[in-house]
């Protein structure tokens, strides 16, 4: 018979996040739905990870913006490359284990990012280089500025 912890997650998963912090609390380990748990957990982490990579597209598309479409330059494209920087670094300074994804899906991301930028811009995808011309460090360091 599944446990009322069980039955919230399909019902009410608000009231269900409550119960399972409040059964932990309690160390009633028993009473707690151990699968969806586990699951959800392993969610924020994706979730986590998915945040990291957007932003760090974002602030690739900008950076590439930046240095290849300059008569464009404005602070709306400054605040963004600050924003996506700042919000970076907390996610960085939360999950430190967070920067092996962004070295290891740095290609990926400059690939999407390019298609962002290509359209933002109307710029063909070919005046792009192949390879990122950024360096993860310049990337993250406020004091870089693709000019």
């Amino acid at each position: 018979m599944a446990s009322s912890n069980q039955q919230n997650y399909g019902s009410d998963f608000y009231a269900w996040t409550l119960q399972s912090a409040d059964l932990l609390r309690q160390k009633k380990f028993s009473e707690l739905d151990i699968e969806h748990l586990a699951e959800e957990i392993e969610d924020i982490g994706r979730s986590n990870r998915r945040e990291l990579l957007n932003r760090f597209a974002v602030l690739l598309a900008h950076l590439l913006k930046w240095r290849f479409q300059i008569e464009r330059r404005g602070n709306s494209w400054k605040y963004t490359i600050e924003e996506q920087r700042s919000e970076l670094l907390s996610l960085l300074q939360e999950s430190p284990s967070l920067k092996n994804e962004l070295a290891s899906k740095k290609d990926q991301v400059y690939r999407s990012a390019v298609r962002r930028a290509a359209t933002e811009t109307g710029l063909d995808k070919e005046r792009f280089p192949d390879d990122c011309p950024f360096t993860l460090k310049q990337c993250l360091d406020f004091d870089f500025s693709p000019e």
